[in-house]
């Protein structure tokens, strides 16, 4: 049984995509199996691994396969399930076209619920899937959260980092109340931290309390 960790911030530019990047690789140094999914339409994490042209198959159309569960099986969804540089380390990839799967989710059954139907299907072959979800808090986000075992939330250190928090923490205890209540928070990750500046000192102590 894998471990499902979604790296997630509604802000951008915090080094999410990094994160999860770097996160992903590091479990896949260690020789476990390891699952990078990109769910941000912008695919900045697939471009991270090398991945810089929209693929065959990617993530929107393992969700949109998702809306009828009798075609999701590890047969249908393995051509999407890409190798690395790194020999423990799989990618699915995400592209522009993701964008319009909100649209296409908006009046769907269970629309919260796709990505957490693929998940059912992977997570018997990977030790940790981590995901790295789009940078705001749409119905992407929510499938991502309702997917994941735990979420992940890094921090940038500089004047506006907390803003917005509130919000997120908001959106996380709704899914925990309403769409799994077995997702954990992982903790905040502090990134673009110095120790020169007092900025970094303050934002640290605000994460702390």
């Amino acid at each position: 049984m894998s471990k499902i960790i979604a790296i997630c911030n509604q802000k951008g530019g915090v080094g999410k995509t990094t994160t999860a990047v770097n996160l992903a690789a590091s479990f896949a140094a260690l020789e476990k199996k390891t699952l990078l999914l990109d769910m941000d339409p912008q695919g900045n994490a697939s471009q991270g691994l090398g991945f810089m042209e929209s693929q065959d198959m990617d993530i929107h159309e393992i969700l949109d396969m998702a809306g009828n569960p009798d075609n999701l099986t590890l047969e249908n969804i393995k051509p999407a399930i890409l190798d690395t540089s790194l020999e423990y380390l799989k990618v699915i990839t995400s592209g522009p076209d993701l964008a319009v799967m909100e649209i296409e989710l908006v009046n769907a059954m269970s629309r919260e619920r796709r990505l957490e139907r693929v998940m059912n299907v992977l997570k018997q072959e990977f030790d940790f899937i981590i995901i790295d979800a789009p940078p705001s808090l749409n119905l992407l986000t929510i499938n991502t959260l309702t997917a994941a075992t735990s979420v992940l939330i890094p921090v940038q250190c500089e004047y506006y980092a907390l803003q917005g928090m509130t919000e997120l923490f908001k959106t996380i205890r709704e899914v925990q109340k309403n769409l799994n209540s077995n997702l954990k928070i992982e903790g905040a990750l502090l990134t673009m931290y110095d120790s020169r500046l007092s900025l970094s000192k303050q934002v640290a102590e605000e994460v702390t309390t």
